[in-house]
């Protein structure tokens, strides 16, 4: 009997001693990382530059952005040619500005618009007000007019802010070019509204493959997207991802555009 008595005192002792440990550590806390959607694009602080005015129609009004017609790719006529630094070679394309007339009571209208940047507005042009390092805002002609009184104002200062794209529907993929060069224009994005990179996905042998900005929000790739459906990744300034799955079907056809998912 002597012998169990020992064990049993022995395994008591080590418990009493490991429950002494415990409490002095103190409670074991497990931490569960949380990892969340990145947050919807919000407005920035309002800043300053001027503002101005040029002619064309729908189908100038967005060509150093890629958009062939700004109506048909639903900009409206709500648009404006931006400043080189505005501009980052076309990296804003898409991109939604808040403005207002300030400063200027002779020629201001209360109330802000809201545009979206879709064109160049190159240096050494209107009197230099796009040369670098200003913020400037040529804005289509019947646009300008909803914040100023007469077109004769000319030069206005404005305040503005990037403010989140309102868009209806998805993303619209647009697919030109041939078998070996395939250019894709992405239009239509919500929330940060200007893409900074774009993917593509076969359902057969193409992987996820980086195309590269040809010019504006048109991407091209020399891989080989013909005789897949096609799924599209698009990331935008704010660091958010949209992934439209399988949007073009395996006969898609070169002039097509096929609609994904947007961003809310």
């Amino acid at each position: 009997m002597a012998l169990p008595l020992r064990i049993l005192f022995v395994i008591l002792l080590v418990k009493a001693l490991v429950i002494n440990e415990c409490q002095a550590k103190g409670p074991t806390v497990v931490i569960q990382k949380h990892i969340g959607h990145k947050p919807k694009f919000q407005a920035s602080p309002w800043k300053r530059a001027h503002a101005t005015f040029y002619e064309g129609g729908s189908g100038s009004f967005g060509g150093a952005c890629g958009y062939e017609d700004v109506d048909h790719d639903g900009f409206g006529l709500e648009t404006a040619a931006l400043s080189s630094v505005l501009f980052n070679n076309g990296g804003t394309c898409g991109a939604c500005y808040e403005l207002k007339c300030s400063d200027d009571p002779q020629w201001c209208k209360a109330g802000s618009i809201i545009v979206t940047g879709t064109n160049h507005c190159p240096p050494n042009s209107n009197d230099g007000w796009c040369n670098p390092p200003r913020e400037h805002f040529d804005l289509a002609k019947p646009i300008f007019l909803r914040i100023v009184s007469e077109y004769k104002a000319g030069i206005v200062p404005v305040e503005y802010r990037r403010v989140p794209c309102q868009k209806k529907g998805g993303i619209k993929f647009t697919i030109t070019g041939n078998p070996y060069f395939n250019m894709v224009k992405v239009w239509n994005v919500g929330g940060a509204g200007d893409v900074v990179s774009l993917q593509v996905k076969g359902n057969d042998n193409l992987k996820w493959t980086s195309l590269s900005r040809n010019w504006g929000q048109k991407w091209v790739t020399s891989a080989m997207m013909v005789g897949e459906s096609l799924s599209f990744r698009v990331k935008t300034s704010d660091g958010r991802s949209s992934t439209s799955w399988h949007v073009a079907p395996k006969n898609w056809q070169f002039g097509q555009t096929f609609e994904g998912k947007n961003f809310k």
